[in-house]
């Protein structure tokens, strides 16, 4: 990260911090005056660069002029409103010079120094405001938004008919305003946005930042024009870092206040770092993180001039989110990472719950709580999501699935395209520019199961291969495959179909019922292969061949690292700053993965040693998802899959003689008999049935994962 004030070297070694950034010439709510003082005077060369800076914001200034032109359909009065930071002040400095070029008679009111009275915003305009072709600037009008009424039924209708007023705040103008019929004819209200991207990298041109850094900036604040100006100070110093700016904390301190302002409260401001973090914040959300104030808080954001309303709730500016971010990550990181982790199990729960239609939203939602992550967003577009559209493959569609496979891979790709269509067309999906509805890309999920595929596809062939070598699939158990992924303007690099396509993998991965093994099935060129290991994606040593062309096959075992703990350690690694495959004790969180006789073997190998810690430790159960994903002991597994036997026919005698046998601590089966007043033969049919039954529900748990189910006991409660 580069910094803005001296100090010591980096430690990365990335260079040396910046020199001290004056703030003054940047501040964008900076109080507005008259712009010249006479001939030559220092204030015509503040007005002259201030000009040469000045870009975008094309369509408020042309309503503007008509407005000086008094051109017919024009509009005496304009409102313009966002968040801080926006550009509002210089776009009244601007509208105040393109009055005076006019020579039109000029009135300029900062807010920040009128007393909020009538006779204070009187005193502080002039006499002049009854100047026939007077033009009025009211800059930063929410410090005295009280006055508003007043504003409209008493100050503006004295205008003289030719005056020009402009209001610029946070705050929109009250909705009674806006459905004034006296009034539709006569204000135009603009609610201000961030520059678009050219008019954001024409600003940076103009303050000399450099090309690599300009993506980077533009990336970080949305652009935000506060936010660029700093952020080009810091650029244009000459650090080599600049490609790879982030804002520190001095940046970050003169940021907050101009774009969030104050919160009333702590609660407040959490609810704000919730929104900052997550993709779309919902009433919902905030419920599962924050309780019963939920409504008052969501109420509360949602009247924030920096945050937008989307179709599924609310998100603030880029600026605004990025600045918060960062100020939490560095004021509190414990607190940054507990908020992590419930966002991650929250949408985690959201994603595995959501219907078909929502699955991808809901992926991308989980995903964008990792965006920090360098290799997660510089290979996910969450800003360009919304140029395409996923469908459902449908018959109509196979024509364009095939020419777009044989553009990109090849005929003999597209006669495997062919067959898969062919047999599992439920696994393709197809993605539409939503401009003109024209299909631009595919991608296929297959779900195979029992070596299906190897004889016509070369990829599914080696999947199959690794799979039997390591750890083979056991029976209910299927292999994931993200076996097509074609987008011929940018063939597996990023684009806004490969991000749709990465979340429905991701998406397939984690909801999928007994999977075993995934794989991402890439062009051989090494472009994915740092993004995927980063993902616990480790590539295999085959490369398969189609028609002369070598793919790359990336695996992931979901039954040693489930989607629960694979999170995890991606968060581990993400708040560590590291790769996830390189981080200290990475891959931590695998387990054992056995076949059906191998734990046949194991549970009554741990039944045998049940109350010796030592041995059940060296058990592979003790290594295997009924342990992990339970968070208990092994013996404390055995015991409560024990006690699902007395809700059977006929359990309750099973269920004592497995525990007398095994943890009561009798030395043989026959004395376990004795103390039970059984024949020794009955005995041996109800713990040779007790056996079979605790041994077929561990195995379901451990195929399923729904330990919860178990009956553990409580804390203070021993197995007799």
């Amino acid at each position: 990260m580069m910094g803005t004030t001296a100090g010591p070297a980096r430690a990365d070694g990335l260079g040396t911090r910046a020199a001290p950034l004056n703030v003054v010439d940047v501040h964008e709510d900076e109080p507005m005056g008259t712009t010249s003082n006479g001939p030559g005077a220092l204030a015509d060369a503040l007005q002259a660069a201030r000009e040469r800076a000045f870009v975008g914001r094309d369509a408020e200034l042309s309503h503007f002029r008509t407005a000086l032109a008094r051109e017919p359909g024009a509009r005496p009065i304009h409102y313009v409103h966002g968040p801080g930071g926006i550009g509002k002040s210089m776009l009244l400095r601007r509208f105040a010079a393109e009055a005076r070029r006019l020579g039109r008679p000029v009135a300029e009111v900062d807010a920040r120094t009128v007393a909020p009275t009538p006779e204070g915003f009187l005193a502080a305009a002039g006499a002049a405001v009854h100047t026939p072709g007077i033009v009025v600037l009211v800059d930063t009008f929410e410090m005295c938004q009280g006055l508003e009424g007043w504003l409209w039924e008493r100050f503006a209708p004295a205008l003289p008919a030719d005056a020009v007023l402009a209001i610029a705040g946070r705050l929109p103008p009250e909705p009674r305003r806006l459905s004034d019929p006296g009034w539709a004819d006569l204000l135009k209200v603009t609610a201000l946005r961030n520059l678009p991207p050219a008019d954001a990298m024409a600003l940076l041109t103009a303050r000399g930042v450099p090309a690599p850094a300009r993506e980077t900036l533009l990336a970080f604040t949305g652009g935000n024009p506060l936010a660029l100006t700093l952020g080009a100070a810091v650029a244009r110093a000459g650090d080599p870092a600049a490609a790879h700016w982030k804002p520190e904390q001095d940046v970050i301190a003169v940021l907050l206040p101009q774009l969030v302002g104050e919160t009333p409260g702590p609660r407040h401001r959490r609810a704000l770092e919730i929104c900052a973090h997550a993709y779309v914040t919902s009433e919902s959300l905030l419920r599962a993180l924050m309780g019963d104030d939920a409504p008052e808080l969501f109420d509360w954001l949602r009247r924030q001039p920096f945050v937008e309303t989307a179709s599924t709730g609310l998100f603030p500016h880029d600026a605004v989110r990025e600045v918060l971010e960062a100020d939490l990550r560095w004021r509190d990181p414990e607190g940054f990472a507990s908020m992590h982790a419930q966002m991650r199990d929250y949408f985690l729960a959201q994603l595995r719950a959501a219907p078909e239609p929502a699955m991808l939203a809901a992926t991308g939602a989980l995903i964008y709580l990792y965006r920090a992550d360098r290799r997660m967003s510089e290979f996910h577009g969450w800003r360009e999501v919304g140029t395409v559209e996923e469908q459902p493959y449908e018959p109509a569609h196979r024509e364009d699935v095939l020419r777009l496979a044989e553009e990109t891979e090849g005929a003999a790709s597209a006669e495997v395209v062919g067959h898969w269509l062919d047999r599992r067309p439920e696994s393709f999906y197809v993605y539409r520019s939503t401009r003109n509805r024209d299909i631009v890309a595919f991608f296929c999920w297959l779900r195979l199961e029992d070596g299906e595929g190897a004889d016509a596809d070369p990829v599914v062939a080696a999947a199959w291969r690794q799979a039997r070598a390591t750890a083979p699939a056991r029976q209910g158990e299927h292999l994931g495959l993200a076996r097509f992924s074609v987008h011929p303007p940018a063939y597996q690099r990023p684009s806004a179909p490969m991000t749709h396509m990465q979340w429905r993998a991701t998406g397939e991965m984690v909801r999928a019922g007994r999977i075993a093994w995934s794989y991402v099935v890439m062009r051989d060129n090494g472009y994915w292969d740092s993004h995927l290991a980063d993902s616990n994606m480790l590539p295999l040593d085959e490369r398969p061949e189609v028609a002369g062309h070598r793919y790359a096959m990336f695996a992931h075992d979901w039954r040693a690292q489930p989607a629960g703990p694979w999170l995890q350690e991606k968060t581990a690694a993400m708040l560590a700053g590291v790769c996830m495959a390189g981080s200290e004790g990475g891959h931590r969180g695998e387990l054992v993965v056995l076949s059906r006789p191998e734990f046949e073997t194991a549970v009554r190998q741990a039944l045998r040693a049940v109350r010796d810690p030592v041995a059940l430790a060296g058990n592979g159960l003790s290594h295997g998802r009924l342990v992990t994903e339970s968070g208990r002991d092994l013996r404390a597994v055995l015991a409560a899959a024990a006690g699902t036997l007395l809700a059977e026919p006929n359990g309750a005698g099973r269920h004592r003689a497995l525990l007398t046998t095994y943890f009561s601590g009798v030395r043989t089966q026959e004395a376990a008999a004795e103390r039970l007043g059984l024949p020794f033969s009955t005995y041996r049919r109800h713990l040779t049935a007790a056996v079979e039954r605790l041994t077929d529900r561990l195995w379901h748990h451990e195929l399923h994962g729904d330990m919860g189910a178990l009956p553990f006991p409580k804390p203070t409660e021993e197995v007799e």
